[in-house]
């Protein structure tokens, strides 16, 4: 069943720790963090400018974790045992589900009675290999392997991240980001997977607010297109996103309120419409 979470289940406050953690994350890092790029919910914030908004376009909704792509280069030589060791020292630790046991593939940072998690993901990258499945790393470190993932280290872009980290040390750092080709293939393939109504929003923002229009998020996708991960997410796009009453616009819509109003289906049909017809028509496309 897709999540019930909708627009208010999201602060500016969860948003600015999950930032926090992700600085904080940057510092005890250090030279390893070209080996490691953020996806998921908080990307759109860091790749969409949050101060310089088109008319008509809000601060995007945020996130309540952080999500860390990991190089499968790390498997060489066993240097995500490097990540887990920089993590531990930066206190950084698995966490626990409902039932207390452990979760290895989601990590977690506490403060003063706050708590972000953190989810690693990692590319299949050997034979047999199942999106959704664990990658063991470690006895308490794991990472879900998730199809297309590898397009987030072909699309990816570097971002200042300046102010607090999750300890209130003040830091600067830059950091690798998921690039808007490579977060729309994997949020329209993870929409694919469970449905959520926040994965068609965050694809749908990043399309409508990212750079100086559809074309420049077009442009980026186009990079991709020769990946079967990228044409399977345009067929997703095609599918489910070109038809006000189709899934990805309704659940999209759903995301705000709970409800469907028809302008917002509209608003991101015409969107996503703009940007597989720009696809459509690139040679790469047809290659």
């Amino acid at each position: 069943m897709p999540d019930e979470r909708v627009a208010y289940n999201y602060s500016p406050g969860q948003l600015e720790q999950v930032r926090a953690t992700c600085l904080s994350v940057a510092t005890v890092l250090g030279d390893l963090l070209q080996e490691v790029v953020v996806v998921g919910g908080l990307v759109p914030s860091l790749i969409v400018d949050q101060t310089k908004l088109a008319t008509g376009a809000e601060p995007h909704r945020g996130t309540q974790d952080l999500d860390l792509g990991l190089n499968v280069t790390l498997l060489d030589q066993e240097r995500y045992r490097a990540v887990s060791k920089r993590l531990r020292e930066g206190r950084f630790s698995p966490d626990v589900n409902q039932q207390g046991n452990l979760t290895r593939q989601r990590w977690c940072v506490r403060s003063g009675g706050s708590k972000v998690t953190i989810d690693f993901l990692i590319p299949p990258s050997r034979q047999g290999d199942q999106a959704g499945t664990l990658r063991d790393l470690e006895a308490d470190f794991a990472a879900f392997i998730i199809s297309g993932l590898r397009l987030a280290f072909l699309d990816r872009q570097t971002i200042q991240l300046r102010g607090r980290t999750f300890f209130d040390e003040e830091a600067v750092r830059n950091v690798e980001v998921c690039g808007p080709g490579a977060f729309v293939v994997l949020k329209a393939l993870a929409f694919e997977a469970r449905g959520y109504r926040k994965d068609a929003y965050d694809l749908y923002y990043v399309v409508r607010n990212y750079g100086g229009g559809v074309e420049d998020v077009a442009a980026r996708l186009r990079g991709l297109l020769k990946e079967p991960e990228a044409t399977r997410a345009l067929q997703v796009l095609e599918r489910d996103f070109l038809d006000p009453n189709g899934l990805g616009a309704m659940r999209a819509a759903q995301f705000f309120s709970g409800n469907v109003e028809e302008d917002v289906r509209a608003d991101v049909v015409g969107f996503i419409r703009r940007l597989v017809g720009m696809c459509a028509r690139s040679p790469s496309s047809h290659a």
